[in-house]
């Protein structure tokens, strides 16, 4: 079978701000979901930094995994995402992004083999940088606040019971990761798109009320 035609993950990306005044933050999502995808890996995995990034080197089930964090702030994650894929000859398919949404309510998360950047300016960089869109992403729900401004809403943080719900979130995005890793992107889509963390108790599992396209 052709690498093509295997299609696996060989580099997780989370999209997030560098320094501790971003720590915490709706927009830092995906450093987050890196950092409890860590906790679950076998601890072989090794920090470096190059590339614009903090990354990690391990293996997973035979094969070379990279996990990584850009440095560069989110509106210029890219050239981070671009140099350490070129480095380690990793295409754009095999590449997951990991970041945050706020078309999606806080507690769901939604898998996609590609798609726009959807006025995200770190996935824009992404999309820049490789010169494509064809590259499979997990979008992490962090709501939206009617009347917030942007930025201000991304740059803010969790209240206490956001904070609760936020941590299953990231115990079922690190589930789909290792399945996608496992078993392949489109399995992780068909498992988790349209489930919540609140379904087990108010909802059927075929059900995707309130969920977003």
């Amino acid at each position: 079978m052709s690498r093509q035609m295997q299609n696996s993950i060989n580099l997780i990306v989370g999209l997030g701000n560098p320094g501790s005044e971003y720590q915490g933050t709706r927009h830092n999502v995906g450093f987050d979901v890196i950092d409890a995808l860590l906790e679950r890996l076998p601890n072989t995995f090794i920090r470096k930094e190059g590339c614009s990034s903090i990354f990690w080197e391990g293996r997973f089930r035979g094969r070379k995994l990279l996990l990584q964090k850009p440095m560069t702030f989110m509106n210029l994650s890219g050239k981070a995402v671009a140099k350490l894929a070129a480095k380690n000859e990793i295409l754009p398919q095999e590449i997951m992004l990991v970041y945050d949404d706020m078309d999606l309510p806080l507690g769901r998360i939604r898998i996609r083999k590609n798609g726009s950047s959807a006025g995200h300016n770190g996935v824009q960089s992404v999309i820049d940088c490789l010169n494509t869109a064809k590259f499979p992403r997990v979008r992490v729900g962090i709501g939206r606040m009617k009347r917030q401004q942007h930025i201000d809403h991304v740059l803010s943080g969790f209240s206490d019971e956001e904070a609760e719900t936020l941590n299953e979130v990231k115990k079922i995005t690190v589930d789909a990761l290792i399945l996608s890793l496992s078993r392949g992107v489109t399995t992780a889509m068909n498992q988790y798109n349209g489930k919540a963390v609140s379904d087990d108790e108010e909802n059927n599992a075929g059900q995707t009320t309130g969920s977003h396209n």
